[in-house]
């Protein structure tokens, strides 16, 4: 990268908009305008009329087929979030607009209710998200993750979450009956145990410690959780492994995984940036080991190697993992959910008055 870093923006992952590159127009703002005439970045939301919500996959690294995701853009504000992309194809960027223009998904629990009450639906597990956080921050007042939570729930469909917010443990009581048919899990995602380096990187994510908070009452609830090492950065959190799996142990956690850093498309350039903010004296170690991982570079597509890395380094880091998982008693996979309990309510009785 060249030039100066762009100064950071307060509760922001990244202070660049970078250009889409799936798109011919580019907005420019005008960074020579005096910092209090440029335009704040506040987080606006727009609807998403979507007309289905069950999104299926066939790779074969992601542990799962069927995913829903309410919302579009994250919040959360994870500088190096593998989905910024996918912002790109609807008009926004990768940077900034990821997590300031979140499309929101309303009629996401109806949705959901039609497609499993389908003859065609299969009974699987769905992941809430595939994608970006089901409990970002407007998820408290919107509350779709919830309410699809209950339609699954009414279903008994085994749903496996993945988040970085204490809020999901406002839906224990939910998670917990489906627990009860082995059709619930929850990964709460940890990057690091420094809430310093967390809230650089992952501004408005729950600190470490309210996520570990949040293991040990979904554990007490009785809801399967472990924790999601993801994703390890290479010369700057690999060496926090064991502590992270030693706090999960103690908060309750039943089982770990982990994911190798990628930066695909534009977010090795909004990475790099934030290296050049945050992290200067380490930014050549840090990039040198994620492309000791990445075969010399910064991104992998291949299934397999695209999660795990390849080389020395990596095998150092999974080795590292597995050892420690296995000293603390914690499973390196989550549980296998069930779909026996499966079933589809019948429908509502229509009342004729004669």
């Amino acid at each position: 990268m060249e030039g100066a870093p762009t100064p950071a923006v307060r509760g922001r992952g990244t202070a660049e908009n970078p250009r889409n590159r799936v798109e011919e127009i580019e907005v420019v703002p005008d960074l020579e305008a005096p910092e209090d005439e440029r335009p704040a970045p506040a987080t606006r939301f727009f609807r998403d009329l979507s007309k289905s919500i069950i999104a299926t996959n066939d790779t074969p690294d992601v542990g799962f087929s069927a995913s829903v995701n309410p919302y579009r853009g994250c919040e959360h504000g994870c500088v190096y979030c593998y989905a910024r992309p996918t912002h790109e194809y609807l008009g926004f960027s990768a940077g900034l607009d990821f997590e300031t223009r979140i499309l929101v998904k309303e009629d996401a629990p109806g949705l959901l209710r039609r497609e499993l009450s389908s003859p065609s639906w299969r009974p699987q597990l769905l992941a809430l998200s595939g994608v970006t956080d089901p409990y970002q921050p407007v998820e408290r007042r919107l509350r779709l993750t919830r309410r699809c939570l209950e339609v699954l729930a009414e279903f008994r469909n085994p749903a496996t979450i993945v988040t970085k917010n204490h809020l999901v443990t406002r839906d224990a009581d939910v998670l917990a009956g489906l627990a009860r048919h082995r059709a619930a899990s929850v990964f709460v995602s940890v990057t690091t145990l420094d809430p310093e380096l967390a809230r650089s990187m992952e501004p408005r994510a729950s600190t470490p410690s309210r996520r570990f908070a949040a293991v040990a009452a979904l554990a007490a609830a009785g809801v399967p959780a472990g924790v999601m090492i993801g994703p390890v950065i290479p010369g700057l959190t690999e060496y926090e492994i064991p502590a992270i799996l030693s706090a999960a142990a103690k908060a309750g956690a039943r089982f770990a995984g982990h994911i190798m850093l990628r930066l695909p498309f534009g977010v090795k350039d909004l990475f790099d940036r934030w290296l050049e903010r945050h992290a200067p004296g380490k930014r050549k170690k840090i990039l040198g080991r994620i492309r000791g991982v990445r075969g010399g570079k910064l991104n992998e597509t291949g299934f397999g190697s695209r999660m795990r890395g390849e080389g020395p380094i990596a095998d150092q880091i999974h080795q590292l993992f597995k050892v420690t998982c296995r000293r603390l008693g914690l499973a390196d996979h989550a549980p296998e959910l069930s779909v026996e309990a499966f079933r589809r309510p019948d429908p509502p009785q229509l009342t004729l008055f004669l």
